[in-house]
């Protein structure tokens, strides 16, 4: 592969993806507001703009925290009127879907193919080059950005046309937070009536009651290692970019008519969380400290 790679927001997902493709011996022009994260991408080459990271590229990738960054990016910054005819651009940010659709269509209108491709995987799935890529666009525009998936991804999936990846991916996360938040409450009760959390999520992992955020992400103090809950909390998947996600799905919901009393649910407790207990930049399993304020301090 020899394409020539503009890549724009360098933050804790964004910069070892970018990392990832230069280790595969792509050509990664590089850029973020923050300078310093552009020198963090060892082998890329820093560029003084995003404009300029969008100059004579094959591919163009972007990473960035919210659709107004996005909509900016593309369509107030001019990156799509920089881009090749031809070039193809690819969001892996999580935005609404009709920012998605949006930015899409102008693509389209200037000869540039454009995928939204929001991820799973959290950084640990950045670093490792595991993550899921979650696609909307045209099936021809997939497959030309296959081989760069495979870099820094373990499983792509087509949720069908522009924005659907969008879609899935507030879905994906919506239920997350309610797993999460009903794992927190679950093993509350428990240590509160003698038992040790460690042992009942062990039985609970091995009956109706297991899922992803008790077996793999667990949010109690001591009972995982490797785990944010392990090391008070710090790094994963942030609250405040939990908070902004169920944003997204109630937005989402809204437009379709939707039923989400779940989702509604933990989007408030998570909005508590963040306001009552200053968590916005602990990671999203913290909201067990919602139920266990004590836990406040360790690790």
């Amino acid at each position: 592969m020899s394409s020539t790679i503009g890549f724009v927001g360098l933050g804790n997902m964004g910069g070892p993806m970018a990392a990832n493709l230069v280790a595969a011996g792509l050509e990664v022009k590089v850029f973020d507001l923050v300078a310093d994260l552009m020198d963090k991408v060892q082998g890329g080459i820093p560029q003084a703009s995003a404009l300029n990271a969008a100059t004579d590229v094959d591919v163009f990738i972007s990473m960035l925290p919210a659709g107004v960054h996005v909509a900016g990016l593309y369509l107030e910054q001019g990156v799509l009127d920089r881009l090749p005819k031809g070039a193809l651009a690819i969001d892996c940010s999580t935005i609404d879907p009709g920012t998605a659709q949006q930015v899409a269509a102008a693509a389209a209108d200037k000869g540039v193919a454009m995928l939204d491709a929001p991820v799973s995987g959290g950084t640990a799935g950045a670093q490792n080059g595991t993550l899921t890529f979650i696609v909307g666009g045209a099936a021809d525009a997939l497959q030309r950005a296959h081989p760069l998936f495979d870099i820094m991804g373990a499983n792509v999936f087509h949720a069908g046309a522009a924005g659907a990846g969008q879609t899935a991916k507030i879905c994906n996360n919506m239920l997350l937070a309610i797993l999460m938040a009903g794992t927190a409450e679950a093993l509350s009760l428990g240590v509160d009536n003698g038992l040790d959390p460690k042992v009942l999520s062990d039985i609970m992992k091995q009956s109706s009651g297991g899922n992803w955020a008790l077996n793999v992400y667990n949010p109690y103090p001591g009972v995982m290692d490797g785990v944010p809950a392990s090391r008070a909390y710090q790094g994963g998947f942030l609250v405040d970019l939990m908070a902004k996600d169920l944003g997204l799905a109630m937005a989402t919901a809204e437009a379709s008519k939707s039923s989400v009393p779940l989702g509604s649910l933990a989007r408030n407790l998570y909005r508590v969380h963040e306001q009552t207990q200053g968590a916005g930049r602990l990671d999203f399993s913290s909201i067990q400290r919602l139920y266990k304020p004590e836990l406040v301090g360790e690790q």
